[in-house]
């Protein structure tokens, strides 16, 4: 089994408050779950700093390059939405 865990520190330009912030994480999430249904996301930090949220992802295959494969989408795709800007991102890969 291999465990693909991804945490990316996203950026929300024109946000004004939490409640902003935490409609567009929600909505982003939600298409990323909708897309990616074999995927885990959640936002794990920066809870109550409103231009700026940490969220993790993870992913579990029998092949690594598979679980690289997927997580790379997922976040051209949160990229592409144009409504964050990826900032610094952490990849870890488990054998299990």
């Amino acid at each position: 089994m291999v465990i693909g865990i991804l945490r990316i520190d996203l950026y929300l330009t024109g946000t004004r408050s939490l409640k902003d912030k935490r409609q567009i994480l929600k909505g982003l999430i939600q298409r990323v779950k909708s897309r990616y249904n074999n995927v885990s996301i959640s936002e794990v930090d920066s809870l109550d700093l409103w231009q700026k949220a940490t969220i993790g992802i993870s992913f579990v295959s029998n092949e690594t390059a598979y679980v690289n494969s997927i997580l790379d989408q997922v976040t051209g795709f949160i990229d592409s939405t144009g409504l964050v800007r990826l900032g610094e991102r952490e990849f870890e890969i488990i054998h299990f």
